[in-house]
C-alpha cells in the first residue's frame, strides 16, 4: 500500500504538490491522471525517495522508502527508462541491481523473458529502441518481485502488442494481490487498465474514486435519436422537459434513459430509426474537470499556411 498524507512539493515559491493525501490500496490498478505540470512526477519521485517532501508523508507499506535496505523487493519502479549507461548489456545493468538488492542472479533471466528481451539480453542499451528501453525499465521494476509497483508512462514507445501487452502485466500483478500504481496520458488504455483513479491538477487531488464512478459523475451521457419526423419529436421532447440538442441528421437527448425515450415517442406514433445510449469516455471526463488546471493551452492551426 501507498500512503500519502499531506503531501507537499514547493520549488521556490511554487506548490509542485499542494497538500495531496491518498491511498493506493493493494489488488487494484490505481491509475494516477493529471495535466502536464499537475504534479504527477514530483508525488512519484517523492515516493521513491528521489525528491523531499517539504511537508507531509508518503509511506510505502508502512514505511518511507529509504528505510528499506533492499528497496527492490519493496517497492519496483519505472520512471525513467533510459536513466541507464549506455554501454552496459541489459543483461549486466539487470545483474549488478540485482546484486545491490541481494536478489538470486537466475532472477535476472526470468525478467528478461518475462519482457521479451532475451534475444537482446546481450546488446548495449544505448543501441535500444524506445520500445525495448520502456521493456527494460519494466524487467527493472520486476526484478525484485516486488508487492509494490509504480509505473510512469509505462506504454511510451510500445507498439500495440506491447501496449497491451503492458495492460495485461499490470492487472495480472494488481490481481495477485499487489499495489499498482500507473500513470498514463493514453485515456483509451486507462480505461482498459485501472480500477480506481487518482486525478490531480496544479498539484491538488482533483478526485479520487472508482474508474465507473469518475465517468459518472464527470461526463455527461446522452440517448442518440434518429427520425424521418425529427422536428416533431424534438418538440414532443422538449414538452416533456428535456434537454435536446440537434446535431446533423441526429439528436442527442438527456434526462431520460434510451427506453424510456423509445417509450414516450412511440406512445405518440412518430417513428423512430435509431434509439443508442451513447456513454461518454474517461477521455471526455477528464477533460471535463481538468479544463480549469491544464497549465498550457493549444490553439487551433486555422489560419497556418500549409
Amino acid at each position: 500500500m501507498i500512503a500519502a498524507r499531506s503531501l507537499t512539493k514547493i520549488y521556490g515559491d511554487k506548490p509542485a504538490v499542494d497538500g495531496v493525501t491518498f491511498t493506493v490500496e493493494p489488488g487494484r490498478v490505481t491509475g494516477f491522471l493529471g495535466p502536464n505540470g499537475a504534479g504527477k512526477s514530483t508525488t512519484m519521485r517523492m515516493i521513491l525517495g528521489l525528491d523531499r517532501p517539504t511537508s507531509g508523508s508518503v509511506t510505502v507499506n508502512g514505511r518511507r522508502y529509504q528505510e528499506y535496505s533492499a528497496p527492490l523487493r519493496e517497492v519496483g519502479a519505472l520512471l525513467e527508462a533510459r536513466a541507464l549507461h549506455p554501454g552496459r548489456s541489459a543483461r549486466d545493468h539487470l545483474r549488478w541491481l540485482a546484486a545491490s538488492n541481494g536478489i538470486p542472479r537466475a532472477r535476472v533471466d526470468e525478467v528478461l523473458g518475462l519482457v521479451g528481451l532475451e534475444a537482446v539480453a546481450d546488446k548495449r542499451v544505448g543501441k535500444f529502441s524506445l520500445g525495448m528501453g520502456q521493456r527494460l525499465g519494466i524487467a527493472v521494476a520486476l526484478l525484485g518481485d516486488p508487492p509494490v509497483v509504480v509505473l510512469d508512462e509505462p506504454v511510451n514507445g510500445l507498439d500495440p502488442e506491447g501496449i497491451r501487452w503492458v495492460r495485461t502485466l499490470a492487472r495480472d500483478l494488481a490481481a495477485q494481490g499487489r499495489t499498482v500504481f500507473v500513470s498514463s496520458h493514453l485515456m483509451s488504455e486507462m480505461a482498459l487498465t485501472a480500477d480506481h483513479l487518482v486525478v490531480v491538477g496544479r498539484g491538488r487531488i482533483l478526485a479520487d474514486c472508482s474508474m465507473s464512478q469518475f465517468i459518472t459523475e464527470h461526463a455527461t451521457s446522452y440517448v442518440r435519436v434518429a427520425s424521418p419526423q425529427r422536428g416533431e419529436v424534438a418538440d414532443l421532447l422538449r414538452r416533456q422537459g428535456l434537454d435536446v440538442a440537434v446535431h446533423g441528421e441526429e439528436l442527442r437527448v438527456q434526462g431520460l434513459d434510451a427506453p424510456a425515450v423509445g417509450e414516450l415517442v412511440g406512445r405518440s406514433g412518430l417513428l423512430l430509426h435509431e434509439l443508442t445510449l451513447v456513454r461518454s469516455s474517461l477521455e471526455d471526463a477528464f477533460m471535463t474537470l481538468t479544463a480549469d488546471s491544464v497549465e498550457y493551452h493549444a490553439t487551433t492551426t486555422a489560419g497556418i499556411p500549409a
